[in-house]
């Protein structure tokens, strides 16, 4: 009776909470005759219903759980260390913090991403020069000119000169009526009224030449004239020393021997323009300085002062004054000329 007893008292909707005898509840069943009702509701029964909803709600949370646990055991070992992004490159825009991500998993086992700001350096502004004021430009004096140029009256010689020195021209020699008026002489002086060179250009020439010692100072290419021959024309600074010509026989008779000529004279100082064969060092030939050109004759050469014999006292002198600014502005008329 034990069993039914237990079910009995299980159902019993008038004494919850009180165990009942059996036998007499069994009496009162069949003995008497009380009326039982469905439309009376249990109190505190809990129906067959109730009882499995509730465990399939206690069923499903279990379930939830379980998912719950293993979903966050799978994130945390799947996610790992999460390095943080690389700071992106820096622009003239304004810059803004860009979040890097980092993931750990919470106390939950949720894997929950946290965003850290990371502060990006932003481009300082290049600073702007302040305005200046600008004011109308200063044209600068107009400076008188440094030279000047001479041509000679047929249009084909010329040279550049300093500017404070002067040019007198005269006829020069010619060998024909035709030739007189295309036969100039150029006589430069400087600015203190001193001549200083003389240019010929026309068509007449002579002179002569003997054996000489020839020592020069300073030579350059005149790029503006050519000789007829093709050979060219340059300036030079030299010193020529005249050698005795002795004769075989009483003087002026006989065959000379210049090669052993002792030199007996001092040196004579020549600044001017000629052929390059002409200008050779050593033992040579005094030669000349005219230059043919197309139409006749041209020569120029440095006028010394005709009373210093020597022009200078010493060859060290001599190599003193090619530092001077009247060498260098002689020098460069020279190597001005210039035939078209």
């Amino acid at each position: 009776m034990d069993p039914i007893k237990n079910q009995i008292a299980a159902i019993d909707p008038f004494e919850p909470g009180t165990e009942p005898s059996g036998e007499e509840a069994l009496h009162r069943m069949l003995s008497g005759s009380t009326v039982y009702s469905d439309t009376n509701p249990l109190r505190n029964v809990s129906s067959l219903e109730d009882k499995r909803r509730r465990k399939a709600r206690i069923a499903g949370g279990l379930l939830l759980g379980a998912a719950a646990v293993t979903a966050g055991v799978l994130v945390a070992s799947n996610f790992g260390t999460v390095s943080p992004a690389p700071a992106p490159a820096i622009s003239s825009e304004a810059a803004t913090p860009t979040p890097s991500t980092s993931a750990a998993p919470s106390p939950s086992a949720t894997a929950t991403p946290s965003a850290t700001p990371t502060a990006v350096p932003t481009q300082s502004a290049t600073p702007t020069a302040p305005a200046v004021a600008t004011t109308a430009p200063v044209a600068p004096p107009v400076q008188a000119p440094t030279l000047k140029t001479f041509t000679f009256p047929d249009g084909h010689l010329s040279f550049e000169y300093p500017a404070d020195w002067t040019i007198r021209t005269e006829q020069g020699p010619y060998a024909a009526p035709q030739d007189q008026a295309n036969s100039v002489i150029a006589r430069v002086s400087d600015g203190a009224g001193s001549e200083v060179a003389r240019v010929f250009n026309g068509n007449y020439g002579d002179g002569t030449a003997g054996p000489v010692e020839r020592t020069i100072l300073d030579r350059a290419v005149v790029a503006g004239v050519r000789d007829n021959s093709g050979e060219k024309v340059e300036f030079g600074f030299s010193s020529t020393q005249s050698r005795y010509v002795p004769y075989d026989g009483p003087a002026y008779e006989g065959m000379p021997t210049a090669p052993t000529a002792p030199v007996n004279d001092p040196p004579v100082y020549i600044m001017d323009v000629r052929i390059s064969s002409e200008l050779q060092a050593g033992a040579t030939t005094s030669g000349t300085n005219q230059v043919r050109v197309p139409n006749g004759i041209m020569s120029a050469y440095v006028v010394f002062d005709s009373t210093k014999q020597p022009t200078f006292a010493t060859p060290a002198a001599a190599k003193a004054w090619i530092g001077t600014q009247q060498y260098a502005q002689l020098k460069a008329m020279l190597l001005s000329l210039s035939y078209k």
